[in-house]
């Protein structure tokens, strides 16, 4: 009997380890295309006029903004940081980088408007390890302070 039952124990713990696998959590990230809705604030806005006084191509824009999902909390979540350097009369070429709570989601590209644009998601850290997609940006008030609706379209 204690044979039996010795050989019992070994099969339950052997069949238990697949499924404590299961259980215990291994790094996270994205395991499937998902979408993110956040908004921003602008907290800081710094210009750098290089070259000719006035808008020219090399000027520098610097942005700052908090990050908010206020379907969860009002608090800020996270900051973003953009900046962008003026390359002809009416465009930009912005890089961003946004830090939300599992991690960090970087976006560049070439905007010709503030008030809706989009930026390629070129990668991320932690739970955005290795995405790509888009974010579309949409201005919802332009007078300080600037608050703006990111949408992030994210595949893996």
């Amino acid at each position: 009997m204690k044979r039996n039952s010795g050989q019992a124990t070994r099969l339950l713990v052997l069949l238990g380890l697949p499924v404590l696998a299961l259980v215990v959590p291994g790094a996270q990230a994205l395991d499937r295309p998902g979408t993110i809705q956040v908004t921003n604030r602008e907290i800081r806005h710094a210009h750098v006029d290089l070259g000719a006084d006035g808008t020219s191509v090399g000027d520098i824009d610097v942005y700052t903004s908090l990050i908010y999902n206020k379907r969860i909390t009002p608090h800020a979540i996270g900051r973003e940081t953009m900046m962008c350097t003026s390359v002809g009369a009416s465009s930009q070429n912005c890089s961003a980088t946004i830090i939300l709570p599992k991690g960090q989601i970087v976006a560049e590209g070439l905007i010709g408007t503030r008030l809706i644009y989009q930026l390629a998601v070129v990668g991320g850290t932690g739970l955005y390890n290795n995405v790509k997609g888009a974010v579309t940006i949409t201005s919802l008030q332009r007078k300080r302070p600037v608050r703006e609706l990111l949408v992030f379209r994210l595949v893996i």
